[in-house]
Order: C-alpha cells, then sequence, then structure tokens
C-alpha cells in the first residue's frame, strides 16, 4: 500500500474508533511507544511488521518473550530496534496479563477509569506501564475512543464514530 493510502485506511478506519479487544489494545500501545520520535506514517508503514514479529500482539506469547526473541526482535529490520521500546512490549504485556486477573480484561481496566481527566490518565499510565509518557497516553487513548479530538465534527469519519459509541461521547 503506498504511503498515502497507509494513512487514509488509518484515518478512515481505525483512528478514533473503538477498540474492545485486549490484544489490538495492547498492539495499539506498542505502536504508540514505538512511535514516539518517530512519524505515525513510520509506524503505519512497519505496521504489518509489528505484528509479524510481535506474533500479532498475543498478549500471553509476548509476556513470555525470552532472551533469544529479543535478539530476534532486535534484528529485525521490519520494526523499530529500540532495545528499550521492545523490553517496554514484554514488560507492559505482563502488566496487562495482571490487569486481565483484577479486572476481568484491559478493556474492563480502561472502562473502569473512562471518567479520568487526561492529567489523571497520565498519571495512571505511568504507574501502571512503562514507556508510556504525556503523549503517548494522549494518543494511545484518542487513538481508541477514550478521549476526543481524532477528528473534528466536519470529519466524514466523525460521524462513523458516533455511530460506535466511542467512550468519550457516552461519559459526558
Amino acid at each position: 500500500m503506498e504511503p498515502g493510502n497507509v494513512h487514509i485506511h488509518y484515518h478512515d478506519y481505525e483512528y478514533g474508533f473503538p477498540i474492545h479487544d485486549d490484544n489490538e489494545l495492547f498492539a495499539r500501545l506498542v505502536l504508540e511507544i514505538n512511535q514516539a520520535g518517530l512519524s505515525w506514517l513510520t509506524i503505519l508503514k512497519k505496521k504489518d511488521h509489528f505484528y509479524a514479529a510481535f506474533d500479532n500482539f498475543a498478549i500471553e506469547k509476548v509476556a513470555r518473550y525470552t532472551d533469544k526473541k529479543i535478539a530476534r526482535l532486535l534484528e529485525d529490520e521490519g520494526i523499530i530496534r529500540n532495545r528499550l521500546k521492545i523490553n517496554a512490549a514484554i514488560e507492559n504485556a505482563k502488566r496487562i496479563r495482571q490487569i486481565q486477573q483484577e479486572a476481568g480484561s484491559f478493556q474492563q481496566w480502561l472502562q473502569d477509569h473512562h471518567l479520568l481527566t487526561k492529567e489523571e490518565w497520565v498519571k495512571l499510565f505511568k504507574k501502571t506501564f512503562l514507556f508510556t509518557g504525556g503523549e503517548i497516553v494522549h494518543s494511545f487513548l484518542m487513538s481508541i475512543g477514550y478521549l476526543p479530538g481524532a477528528h473534528i465534527p466536519s470529519c466524514p469519519v466523525y460521524k462513523k464514530i458516533l455511530k460506535e459509541k466511542p467512550v468519550w461521547a457516552t461519559s459526558v
């Protein structure tokens, strides 16, 4: 897919739409973390490689990655080969497993905190996960429908997202 088409597809069918599957939520979090310091287009072009390299972001599998798997990831030119980001993905998978045991699911944990302000979300994420600063948390929550701003009301996608009942639109 051409770079522009990759971005258009993401804009029209993914960005701002609610996600309910824990593995997909984890995938989006990892992709947002990997975007830090880079353009989102770079991540979108590598998205399929990320899914392949990280076993489709199966939380259970990623949480069990060994040093051998980490070494392979560090050599994989299809992803961002940053040890801190790779380690964060693995540790965050472990933390999501803990959240799943306590809250039932990552999605439920997010839902349990849906009334937080952006600043409160950032504090919670920094306390709970690795490599999650203000921009990453804001981008992640906006991209999964927990914070508004992914699209403006005049954007045709805005109405499609409203039909999906994003958390930001239902908690006002």
